[in-house]
């Protein structure tokens, strides 16, 4: 077996053995609660840029299939597992997880406690890191050296880094109810079907497209998707928010979405100290008391008053919390009253689960309905 080591940035050294491919990777070390779904977090692209610890200890079992990824290609940096399985078990499996981050040039470490990292990660807040193996494996301190020469999460933009670079179309499933421009900053292929099973017929669109290219195309709503990044960063995208606002088309917005919306409406946004990452985030929906389990990946908030009714300081009218987190009280949603502007900090289209927030998809339907003045919402 080869020796491996996670280094972070504040000198804690790690060591295991090497998972996937040999070498080194670089990122910010982030953990992820998880029980499941371990293929479809390697493969959303909101992970681009960090280094995934799983809580989950045993991972691997079922292997890898190509239906179930997220997106083209595994994103995260590096990959940390406490024990990795030595063997797969699952009909749908047809490739192990290590060939497969063996093959997309993931370095890995497994046998880490990775309780240990978490309990770390937690009190000390979400940090650069790096993952050495093989010929990269050498002293501690030069390899802290090196995560102390990468890039900081904090004010750095990654959407173009995700994005597609040509405008993609795809028609709607079924009855078709309007169109939709997709702003793509990191988009999963869950948003995308779930989109187009409510009837939309979709163009997903490069991160960098102007209001005129985004006019010419007509469309009924606008959706920005989740992504990697700190939302301060992300200038252009908060400025074409704000035409897009500016000119009443419905907009909805999951995850990085949530953030641009906040910051188009003249929010702050703000890192948090480990963030949330898993499926099992519990979120108050103020509007009807209800508790969801939902899916989340964020490592930035929005900065805005959960308990009341204020002035957008955009000058976009009135505004709400809509959702925040039963742990911490972090913003987990916005609504726009005067204007048709929603969005929320999870992931309504989760894989693997779970699925109390699908509705969501419906509302944004509905809103499009309204403003088309129809009436099959």
């Amino acid at each position: 077996m080869t020796e491996a080591a996670l280094v972070l940035e504040d000198g804690t050294v790690f060591r295991g053995t090497a998972y996937g491919k040999r070498g080194r990777a670089l990122g910010e070390a982030v953990f992820s609660t998880g029980m499941t779904g371990y293929q479809e977090t390697l493969t959303d692209p909101s992970y681009a840029g960090q280094i995934i610890v799983q809580t989950a200890p045993h991972i691997g079992v079922t292997g890898v299939n190509a239906e179930d990824d997220e997106s083209k290609r595994i994103w995260a940096e590096g990959y940390v597992v406490r024990a990795a399985s030595r063997f797969t078990s699952n009909w749908r499996s047809e490739e192990t997880l290590e060939a497969r981050l063996e093959r997309e040039g993931i370095v890995g470490i497994s046998r880490v406690d990775t309780r240990a990292v978490t309990l770390h990660l937690r009190d000390k807040g979400s940090m650069r890191a790096g993952v050495f193996s093989g010929d990269e494996l050498t002293a501690d301190a030069d390899m802290l050296a090196q995560v102390l020469n990468s890039p900081e999460m904090a004010g750095r933009s990654l959407s173009e880094a995700v994005s597609v670079t040509e405008p993609e179309h795809y028609d709607a499933i079924g009855e078709r109810i309007g169109s939709v421009a997709v702003l793509d900053l990191g988009i999963k292929s869950s948003t995308i079907q779930y989109l187009r099973e409510r009837g939309f017929e979709l163009t997903v669109l490069p991160q960098d497209t102007s209001f005129e290219q985004l006019s010419a195309l007509a469309p009924d709503g606008v959706f920005y998707s989740n992504g990697p990044g700190d939302p301060a960063a992300s200038t252009g995208q908060i400025e074409l928010l704000q035409q897009i606002l500016r000119a009443d088309i419905p907009y909805f917005g999951i995850c990085f979405g949530n953030q641009l919306l906040g910051r188009a409406l003249g929010f702050d946004t703000y890192k948090l100290t480990f963030g949330h990452r898993g499926i099992n985030q519990p979120v108050l929906d103020t509007a009807t008391g209800r508790v969801e389990i939902t899916s989340q990946n964020h490592g930035f908030a929005v900065d805005a008053p959960i308990d009341e009714v204020v002035d957008s300081p955009a000058g976009f009218g009135r505004v709400k919390v809509s959702h925040y987190s039963l742990n911490d009280q972090v913003v987990e949603g916005l609504e726009a009253i005067d204007i048709p502007a929603f969005s929320v900090q999870f992931h309504p289209e989760s894989a693997a689960g779970p699925h109390d927030s699908m509705h969501l998809f419906d509302r944004f339907r509905e809103s499009i309905n309204i403003r088309k003045g129809t009436t099959n919402a």
